[in-house]
């Protein structure tokens, strides 16, 4: 008995250096002409198997960290609510039949909003007594979307020009661009940001708002 239980726990212990052997699956997108890659891991089982050692946990958690922002990034996903996220390949890997529970969804995340995971997922309604169920997935920080869309306007030489926030995110002029298509309360932390350096003036009411920039 003490030798299979030592083999069943051996089995599940993830070692990061095996995994780059294991088949690469893919995904195709909507949102996208290119198919997604998974990375190697996504096919190895102890991935899926929250490890107990802190240094194996952390090598985990930052694999599935970089999986996490490619996956929204290449889906355009700004945000995850973790119980719907579950039910996507994202965290349900129907090849190995494996699948995150909502509580290890949580750790990653929780994981990814902290200083070690650079603080790349802010949960959104969390704290008082709220639980943790929709998160920001900060594939570009609000700081590089501001930036985005700062080096765009002066690409374009639209500098002191007035810009309603909707031309921003879906005129035709930002297609292809990847704040094109951006959530409106991301758009608005990223314009304060820039208020807040003096490189933007925003003003107008809440359903017409224009800025310009500096």
């Amino acid at each position: 008995m003490a030798g299979q239980r030592d083999r069943r726990t051996s089995n599940n212990t993830l070692n990061i250096h095996s995994m780059t052997t294991s088949t690469i699956t893919t995904l195709s997108s909507p949102h996208s002409s290119t198919t997604f890659a998974f990375p190697p891991s996504y096919s190895f089982p102890p991935f899926w198997t929250i490890q107990p050692t802190l240094s194996t946990r952390a090598a985990q958690f930052r694999k599935w960290a970089a999986l996490i922002l490619a996956y929204c990034q290449h889906q355009r996903l700004f945000s995850l609510t973790l119980t719907d996220a579950l039910q996507t390949p994202l965290f349900y890997n129907s090849a190995l039949r494996k699948r995150l529970t909502l509580g290890e969804a949580r750790g990653i995340i929780d994981w990814m909003c902290s200083k070690e995971g650079d603080g790349r997922a802010e949960w959104i309604g969390a704290g008082e007594g709220r639980s943790k169920e929709k998160a920001w997935i900060w594939w570009r920080s609000v700081d590089e979307w501001g930036e985005g869309v700062l080096d765009w306007v002066e690409a374009t030489g639209q500098k002191n020009t007035v810009l309603t926030l909707y031309e921003l995110t879906e005129g035709e002029s930002t297609t292809g661009q990847d704040f094109h298509g951006l959530d409106p309360e991301v758009l608005q932390r990223a314009l304060a940001g820039l208020v807040k350096r003096g490189k933007a003036q925003v003003f107008g009411s809440t359903d017409e708002q224009g800025v310009k920039f500096f």
